[in-house]
């Protein structure tokens, strides 16, 4: 019998994001409280889902066309909220999912993050993640008075440093410092609070933190590592990995990589729990469930520049310069942002045209296609959590609505269940805990 599986959810970081798609009613108007997010938050609990991670960037596109028209326009990772603020409402809406807010290390001094996130796990009774990204675009970099990105991999060799520092600060109070004895009048036993006097090549700090512990000890760190040094360095920080790999068989290869890379660098590969982007489309029948595919085929192929532009955006490519109709293979495509991202693309791509192959890669989003009733697409779950050797999979959907959320949390997750494959109760009360739970 197939053991569980892990679950979370990759959630575009503003609910706006959904304007425009089916059955969001009028969250144009709506979105800047995010109840739709603590919906969402309160669905996945009680589907028993490990966490949801806020995906975000700090900049508005302007890489298609060299023209932030398409991105305003049609809402392309704009308006975004600090995913902190949005985090902090989603855990006072949750009691036991793990929140997980992205906070980018070139935003952040090691300091200010490393409280921000104490806080939020205190406030959270233990149920904070951070999802450590180096960031990878020009334009985010100069919205903070810097030139530019560093070179790619240089960003992951400061990246270390950074949490070397936000760990010596989170290390600062040891565990029972606080007492809280009465009798003697004595709240923090001093012995136990340290400064974490830590000075590298590109960040120092003093410490100790002045929040007090995260319940946790750490927060759960999350990562996306996904060029080599990517995987090197979600290897050695990560307590779970987002990974977006096309193929059970590529899946596979990647964890095996990954889980390599942390045994050469002293970790315990069965500590890292890797989860796999997919994009379930929900039908109650076969025949429901292709109609459905063809009309979100038909939306994709209205959607191609936008598409276009949201790639270009995280590759820092203008792909409105190019003929659509050329073939990917005349291209020359190089990158400092999201260098696997582009890879994955190219080796999609083949000779296919920008256009089929944009259409190809972004259409049907994820490493596999899951099509089908609730108990079809369990079963092929299944299948591929075999094949790939673990740990979960993440849910991602560009049409986030209270419809869509329903399709998963009230369709999918009770077909997974009955197969012994998704968790029916939470067994701890802290995510790391339900995370290293199986």
């Amino acid at each position: 019998m197939s053991k569980p599986f892990h679950l979370g959810w990759f959630l575009q970081g503003s609910s706006v994001q959904a304007w425009g798609e089916p059955w969001t009613g009028a969250i144009g108007r709506d979105w800047r409280v995010p109840e739709l997010f603590c919906d969402l938050g309160r669905a996945l609990e009680r589907a028993c889902f490990d966490y949801v991670l806020i995906e975000d960037s700090s900049y508005i596109g302007e890489s298609f066309g060299g023209s932030r028209q398409i991105y305003l326009e049609q809402g392309i990772a704009v308006p975004r909220q600090d995913p902190s603020v949005i985090a902090t409402l989603m855990a006072a809406a949750t009691s036991r999912i793990g929140i997980v807010p992205t906070l980018s290390t070139f935003a952040y001094p090691p300091y200010l993050l490393a409280r921000l996130v104490a806080s939020l796990d205190q406030v959270s009774g233990g149920r904070i993640g951070w999802n450590m990204v180096t960031g990878s675009s020009d334009y985010a970099a100069m919205n903070y008075g810097m030139p530019g990105m560093p070179d790619h991999d240089h960003r992951y060799d400061v990246a270390d440093e950074y949490m070397a520092a936000v760990n010596s600060l989170w290390d600062s109070w040891e565990p029972g410092a606080i007492i809280a004895d009465t009798a003697s009048g004595i709240l923090v036993d001093h012995t136990k609070v340290h400064a974490a006097d830590f000075k590298g090549k590109f960040f120092s700090t003093r410490g100790p933190l002045n929040s007090g512990p995260c319940l946790q000890g750490r927060p759960v760190i999350a990562q996306a590592g996904g060029s080599p040094r990517g995987k090197r360095f979600a290897a050695l920080h990560a307590d779970t990995v987002v990974a977006s790999v096309k193929g059970a068989a590529g899946m596979r290869a990647y964890r095996d990589d990954v889980r390599a890379h942390a045994l050469a660098q002293g970790r315990d590969p069965d500590r890292i729990k890797i989860l796999f982007l997919v994009n379930p489309l929900i039908a109650e029948t076969m025949e429901e469930a292709e109609l459905r595919r063809r009309q979100r085929l038909a939306r994709a192929e209205a959607q191609v520049p936008q598409m276009l532009a949201h790639f270009g955006k995280i590759t820092n490519i203008d792909f409105g310069k190019m003929d659509m109709d050329a073939p990917v293979s005349s291209m020359e495509l190089h990158t400092n942002g999201h260098q696997q991202s582009l890879d994955d693309f190219k080796r999609f791509a083949g000779n296919r045209s920008l256009r089929e192959a944009m259409l190809g890669y972004r259409g049907n989003p994820g490493s596999v296609e899951l099509i089908g009733t609730p108990d079809s697409v369990a079963a092929r779950m299944e299948e591929v959590m075999q094949e790939a050797g673990g740990d979960g999979f993440l849910i991602t959907l560009t049409d986030v609505s209270r419809r869509s959320i329903a399709e998963i949390a009230d369709g999918l997750v009770p077909a997974l269940q009955a197969r012994g494959l998704a968790r029916r109760a939470y067994g701890h009360e802290q995510f790391r805990d339900n995370l290293l739970e199986f």
